[in-house]
């Protein structure tokens, strides 16, 4: 449905994105991913042809978004990061007025309606958008990308200043989309992207650095067993005790709270190696109550870090990673 072929954007001498190339199949929802100033939103706008590229091309269901834009454009519903909302329109006037303005074909009322309650603001369709809160703003931006029914839909931080309630209802909006549209979902909420995308892209320096699904992109770059475990006991005797221990590698303390007197910890060990017995062996000798273990591969939030940083852990203070590595790995 979506196909990108050796796309370039030059400005002047610097060149935002170096002959990228890749592909959405149709019914699929994919988040693209990267950094500040990685070359994300010039890709997105170029796919929504608000700009032209330097080179290559950008096709929506086979339509040169450059040669062609009024056809390509049909196909697409853009909601960017702040939705071009006029705030002194009801939501209904608002959606007539972007209904007009697409030239829609379909039954005005009837398709209005049904996307009002698709989206669920039936019961605000009549109050002015100023008055609604950021959550219902944020639901009519949807609502309008959705105007003229198009197969695509590219959606910028969709979700962005939303609680967490709300996250969660646009999360759940965006999964239903997915059934009946190719969604392109940005968004820097990388739980999100993991819970709702079937694949990821990750563009860092112009570049794609990463073209598949999570769970592949995590088989691929851990090259290390990894063992999550949360443990009763100071931290720092905690790991003082796993000190040592043949085939450990490394050792980060998740520093969010997890529950009073309890905290978590990341084990990573050298290929092939299971320390499951000798870690509950290690503690439960020394006292330390293990509530929880398990395996873990690794997060899209340590994947995108290891990608655009080569560091998994990110900026961490330096007792963190214990035993070993440290911060990507040197010794």
């Amino acid at each position: 449905m979506i196909e990108v072929r050796n796309l370039t954007k030059r400005y002047g001498n610097k060149l935002a994105v170096d002959n990228i190339s890749f592909s959405v199949d149709k019914g699929e929802i994919l988040g693209f991913l990267g950094p500040n100033g990685a070359g994300k939103s010039t890709t997105m706008n170029i796919l929504t042809g608000y700009l032209s590229s330097t080179d290559g091309q950008a096709l929506i269901d086979g339509i040169d978004i450059l040669e062609d834009p009024v056809r390509a454009k049909k196909l697409i519903g853009y909601l960017p990061e702040q939705p071009p909302l006029y705030m002194d329109m009801t939501v209904m006037e608002y959606l007539k007025f972007v209904y007009r303005l697409k030239k829609c074909k379909l039954p005005i009322i009837s398709h209005l309606n049904e996307i009002c309650r698709l989206v669920k603001i039936e019961e605000v369709k009549n109050r002015l958008i100023r008055n609604l809160s950021k959550g219902y703003k944020q639901r009519v931006g949807v609502a309008q990308a959705l105007v003229g029914n198009p197969p695509v839909l590219i959606l910028d931080e969709p979700t962005v200043g939303l609680d967490p309630k709300q996250i969660l209802e646009i999360r759940t909006l965006i999964k239903k989309l997915g059934k009946n549209h190719t969604v392109i979902l940005s968004s820097h909420i990388l739980p999100e992207v993991q819970a709702v995308c079937d694949k990821i892209v990750i563009i860092n320096r112009g570049k794609i650095a990463a073209d598949d699904s999570t769970e592949s992109l995590s088989q691929h770059m851990d090259g290390n067993s990894r063992l999550i475990i949360r443990c009763e006991g100071k931290p720092d005797e905690v790991v003082k005790a796993l000190n040592g221990l043949s085939g450990l590698e490394s050792i980060r303390i998740n520093k969010e709270n997890v529950e009073p007197g309890v905290s978590e910890y990341y084990i990573n060990t050298k290929e092939g190696t299971d320390l499951r017995r000798d870690v509950s062996k290690r503690l439960s000798s020394r006292g330390y109550t293990i509530v929880m273990m398990k395996s873990g591969e690794l997060t899209l939030e340590e994947i995108f870090l290891k990608i655009t940083t080569g560091d998994i852990y990110g900026k961490v203070d330096d007792d963190t990673v214990i035993q070993g590595k440290k911060k990507g790995g040197r010794k």
